[in-house]
This record gives C-alpha cells, structure tokens and sequence, in this order.
C-alpha cells in the first residue's frame, strides 16, 4: 500500500510538473503573438485617448476605462455618452449592446477548451477575448490553452490602455490626418487574422468574401442600415456562422482532441 501510494504521489507530481510546463510555453507563444495586436493596439488608441479627453476624462480615467474594457467600439460610444451627459443606464445599455458580439466569441471559444478547464480560467478567458485575441487563439491547432489567451493579453492590453492614456495627454496636439492614417493599423491586423486560414481553406476563403459583401450590405439597406454597428455584427455572425455550419459542418479528428 505504501509502495502504491509513492507511485500515485510520482505520478501526480510529474503531471503537475508537466502541465505546468505546458501552460509556461503556451503563456509565450500568446505573449510573443500579441506583440504585433499590442503594437496595433497602442497606435489606433492614440484617436480613442483623443475621444476620451473630449469627453473630459484624465489619463488615468482613460486608462483605467481601456484596461477594464477591451473594446474599441464600446469606449468610442461610451466616451461619446460621457461627453453628452448622458444618464449611468443609458451608458449601462449601449455598453452592452456594442459588446454583445464578445458573448457570441466566447460561446465559440468555449469549445476550443478542455472540457477539464477551470470555470476560474474560463470566466478570465471570456474577460480577455477581443477581436483580434480571439482571431489568433481560435485559429490555434487542438484544445486551446487558457494560458495562450492570457499571454496575448499579457502584452496587448497594457499597450492599448497605455496608448488611451497617451492619446488623453497629445490631445488635439497630433495633426487630424495622423490620427486617420493610426486608425488604419487596426484594419491590417484583421487582415492579419483572416488571410493565412482563407489561403489554407477555400471554404473560409469564399465565407470571408460573403462576410465582406454581406457587410458593405447591411450598411446601405434599409431597415438594417439603421442599426447600430454592433447589432449588425451580430446578425451577420449569427446568420453566417450558422448557414456555414448547416452547409460546411466540420467533424472531429483524432489529431484535434490534443492538447497543446
């Protein structure tokens, strides 16, 4: 009996040691990849801090609201509703409605995650996720790693509070057509994301181009058009992922279940 229970306790302590070498080298290849998001992130954050202080927030303010929020477009509405005086529940609700395509991502990210992950680092994962973030930990080989997600954010997300912060403190002093051509660094890591599994995937490559045509779409149709940006990704997530998974299911291979 006491031989065995060495034998467990070996054993347990090889797994814990072995996992947690894995979550080490996948902590750096998510920080080593959000390198280039977080580059992106701090130069378009110059035109966010731009807003903020628009709307009256100091640096920290703005800093502090960039490293809580992780979005774009939410802060953008958020920042516009604090300069109009807008009331707390109205913030509350155009906040939610701006975000609510991260709830779509991570219902999708879930399950790229072992189904032994801790609903701690599941809650962590679901807090972290941005467009770009949830582009390069989707697109990752097996079960994802938490820890992958959280390496990217590790460098991504001090960079875009750290550029909301600095844009506050430039304030109108950058020249309006620098702040335009910042703005363009986001689009190209979208690009980024998307164009190495379109060049893989004919299928993901023809359902990017109807993604971009659906888009430019709904911008100029009535009734839809009038919905907010938000709202529109939404339904076009919804409508597309779905008629792609009815149309295009992918199935389960052995050399998926691994873990990274």
């Amino acid at each position: 009996m006491k031989e065995r229970n060495m034998i467990m306790q070996v054993h347990k302590n090889t797994t814990q040691t072995f996992s947690t070498s894995r979550g080490r080298q996948a902590l750096l290849a998510g920080f080593r990849d959000g390198i280039p998001i977080g580059a992106g992130y701090f130069a378009v954050a110059f035109s966010l801090g731009i807003a903020a202080r628009s709307a009256g927030l100091t640096a920290f303010q703005g800093f502090l609201a960039s490293l809580l929020t992780n979005a774009s477009a939410g802060e953008y509405a958020v920042f516009s509703l604090i300069g109009a005086n807008a009331a707390y529940l109205e913030i509350v609700i155009i906040t939610i409605i701006t975000n609510a395509r991260y709830l779509l991502m991570s219902c999708a990210l879930s399950q790229k995650l072992s189904p032994d992950t801790p609903l701690s680092l599941r809650l962590l994962t679901g807090f972290g996720i941005t467009d770009e973030i949830f582009g390069i930990s989707i697109a990752r080989p097996g079960f994802l790693s938490p820890w992958y997600s959280f390496g990217a954010l590790l460098f991504a997300s001090p960079c875009w509070a750290s550029g909301t912060a600095l844009g506050i403190i430039a304030g109108n002093m950058l020249p309006g057509r620098v702040v335009s051509a910042l703005s363009v660094a986001l689009f190209g890591m979208f690009l980024a994301v998307i164009i190495p599994p379109a060049r893989q995937n004919k299928i993901v490559a023809g359902l990017v181009l109807i993604s971009f045509a659906a888009s430019w779409s709904a911008t100029v149709l009535p009734w839809i058009s009038s919905l907010s940006d938000g709202t529109r990704t939404i339904l076009l997530t919804v409508v597309i992922s779905s008629a792609a998974a009815l149309l295009f299911p992918v199935h389960d291979r052995p050399q998926d279940q691994k873990g990274e």
